[in-house]
């Protein structure tokens, strides 16, 4: 079976680095690069195709998502494995230690979204809009309730399951969950951040629980 289309191990990086000792300096380095950034957040919650990566970073040529991989690997940050039959195809996930790179990610989007200059009209993907929901979760909004919510997009699934405040998302099966969306990313970003009212977003199951939820989540204001 043909494999999809493969980053190929290259020599040594040889690009110039900022030649200072901070971590912060490092961590740019590391994933600073245009895309870097994005690719690693793809990965956040599981491993990916090539073509789903490319998929879910519409601007991205195959040529720099190549690239990009192949630096985030070469970092120790993204790995290549093959999905045992019968997929047996080539997928990349990322490393405990790439994994570890969730909070930065999740910290600096919230930071980022207080810039007049944020346009939430742009895309988002599916990760996106879940790491989002991680993101902006008000613990105080959600005393006393707990729920299981599934969204699904196309094949692929996520949960999130808010109990004792907090909140946990990750890739799963839909089945079992108090409420299902089947709604497009940027539909459930106008449902959850927007104001946009329940009946802009398809979903299944408890309608009170589904509007609860959407109150969880508040953009932080604007810098200035």
């Amino acid at each position: 079976m043909q494999l999809e289309k493969a980053t190929k191990r290259s020599k040594p990086e040889t690009k110039r680095g900022y030649e200072d000792a901070c971590g912060t300096a490092h961590a740019l380095e590391l994933i600073g690069e245009r895309w870097a950034p994005l690719v690693l957040r793809e990965l956040m919650f599981g491993p990916r195709r090539f073509s789903g990566l490319k998929a879910d970073l519409p601007g991205i040529s195959a040529n720099v998502l190549i690239q990009r991989l192949t630096e985030l690997e070469e970092r120790g940050l993204v790995r290549r494995i093959k999905l045992p039959p019968p997929a047996s195809v080539q997928v990349y996930e990322a490393t405990d230690w790439g994994l570890e790179a969730a909070p930065l990610l999740r910290a600096l989007g919230k930071w980022a979204v207080r810039s007049p200059r944020h346009d939430v009209a742009q895309f988002v993907s599916p990760v996106s809009i879940m790491m989002s929901m991680q993101t902006m979760f008000d613990p105080a909004k959600a005393d006393g309730f707990a729920a299981r919510l599934a969204f699904r997009f196309g094949e692929r699934s996520y949960v999130a399951e808010v109990a004792d405040r907090d909140i946990e998302v990750r890739q799963a099966p839909a089945e079992g969950a108090d409420v299902v969306f089947d709604a497009s990313p940027q539909q459930l970003a106008g449902f959850l951040y927007g104001g946009a009212p329940i009946e802009t977003v398809a979903f299944t199951g408890d309608k009170a629980t589904a509007q609860r939820f959407a109150g969880f989540f508040e953009l932080p204001p604007k810098a200035f």
